[in-house]
């Protein structure tokens, strides 16, 4: 299910967080939505749930324009924040969601066992929430997530604050989820991140400045690394254009 991006601009407060961004995000793929704090990227990925409407332009999935609540089925997303139950354990939080995705008692017994295995919490299914790690709910929320067999995944900086070897094990666990053939979105300020991805569109200041494959963005640079590319679109004056 392709994403299709056509000249969308939002504003809050008289002021421009998002501007005239157009790109298609192929079915199938990890694209990495990757810039600083404060460029844009949670903005736009709201845009493209459905959770906000833009000021200008127009978000399709295939041939829906959204916002459209048939589509909610379709999509799973992880905000940046865990949004989970304490009190709760690991394995009632996925009932609990389960049970607002409308996933039938049987089926939801299965598919809980499945994302649970995903993220490697089988063993901690019945421990309470307030007793995981930072780590742990960053892997719940994502078990929550994909209960519902979403086609396209939204993952809000899903690895702030995780140390790099859950971090590796967090992206292979995207690996999976696109294998399966879901369509991941992911938003990261973690340059290095931009490597596990199919493609990557750079936002700077609300502007996207580049959109390609991961290989033909790090030919672009002299050193191999994808934050010159925001260095030079920084010294640039504004209203360049993307490459």
């Amino acid at each position: 299910m392709d994403i299709q991006v056509s000249h969308v601009s939002k504003s809050f407060n008289q002021k421009q967080v998002i501007k005239d961004i157009t790109l298609t995000i192929p079915t199938g793929e990890i694209c990495c939505l990757l810039g600083p704090s404060g460029s844009g990227k949670t903005t736009l990925i709201r845009l493209m749930i459905g959770a906000i409407t833009a000021d200008e332009g127009t978000i399709q999935f295939e041939d829906v324009q959204m916002p459209n609540m048939s589509m909610l089925k379709k999509i799973g997303f992880m905000p940046q924040n865990d949004a989970l139950y304490d009190d709760l354990s690991g394995e009632a939080n996925l009932y609990f969601f389960g049970g607002l995705y409308g996933i039938d008692k049987r089926e939801l017994k299965n598919r809980i066992n499945e994302v649970l295995a995903i993220v490697d919490l089988t063993d901690h299914r019945k421990k309470l929430v307030k007793h995981f790690s930072g780590g742990m709910k960053k892997r719940l929320s994502l078990a929550a997530s994909i209960l519902h067999s979403p086609k396209i995944l939204f993952l809000d900086e899903p690895t702030v604050g995780i140390d790099p070897v859950l971090r590796r094990t967090i992206w292979a666990q995207f690996e999976v989820i696109k294998n399966s053939g879901t369509t991941i979105i992911v938003s990261t300020h973690v340059m290095d991140e931009v490597t596990e991805c199919d493609k990557a569109a750079l936002i700077y200041n609300g502007s996207l400045i580049e959109y390609d494959t991961v290989t033909n963005l790090l030919d672009k640079t002299e050193n191999g690394r994808v934050e010159e590319l925001f260095f030079i679109a920084s010294s640039e004056p504004k209203g360049g254009v993307v490459r």
